[in-house]
C-alpha cells in the first residue's frame, strides 16, 4: 500500500497556534483604544473644519488630517499585537512613549484636561508595563535567548 493521500482528499489541518496571553491581548486593547482615540478626535477636527466655525479653518483641516494620519500607528501596532507579530511591539512602544509628553501638556492646562491626561498616562504606563513583561516578551518571540530574526 501506498502511503500518498489521493488528489481530492483534503488538506491535513494545519496545528493549532498557542493562544496570545492576556497581557498581550489587554495592550492591543488598550492600543487600538487610543488610536480609535486619535481617529474621532480627527474627524472632529475636521468636521469642524468644513462645517463649523474655526478661527481658523485650514488648521483645524490641517490638524484633522494629521491626527488621522497619527492614529494609523496605534491601530496598526494593536492588529499586529493581536495576530502576536513580533513587529508590533516597537510601534505600540513608540505611541506609549509619545502620549507621555501629550498627557503632561494636558495635564498643564488644567481645568478639565487634568482627567484626559490621567487617563492617558495610566494607560501608557499600563501598555509599557504590558508590552515588557516577561510573558508578553516570549509570546511575541522576543527574549534573550531569541536570535534577531
Amino acid at each position: 500500500m501506498s502511503k500518498k493521500q489521493p488528489a481530492n482528499a483534503p488538506a491535513p489541518a494545519p496545528a493549532p497556534t498557542a493562544a496570545l496571553p492576556g497581557r498581550l491581548t489587554a495592550a492591543a486593547a488598550l492600543t487600538a483604544l487610543e488610536g480609535l482615540a486619535l481617529a474621532g478626535l480627527g474627524i472632529y477636527m475636521l468636521f469642524v473644519g468644513i462645517a463649523g466655525d474655526p478661527d481658523s479653518p485650514q488648521q483645524a483641516e490641517t490638524g484633522g488630517i494629521t491626527l488621522l494620519a497619527l492614529a494609523a500607528l496605534p491601530l496598526v501596532a494593536a492588529r499586529g499585537l493581536r495576530l502576536g507579530r513580533r513587529w508590533s511591539r516597537g510601534p505600540a512602544l513608540i505611541t506609549q512613549l509619545m502620549a507621555l509628553p501629550v498627557a503632561w501638556t494636558l495635564y498643564s492646562t488644567g481645568g478639565a484636561m487634568i482627567a484626559a491626561a490621567v487617563a492617558l498616562a495610566v494607560a501608557a504606563v499600563a501598555v509599557v508595563a504590558l508590552l515588557v513583561n516577561p510573558t508578553a516578551t516570549e509570546a511575541l518571540g522576543i527574549g534573550p535567548g531569541e536570535q534577531a530574526r
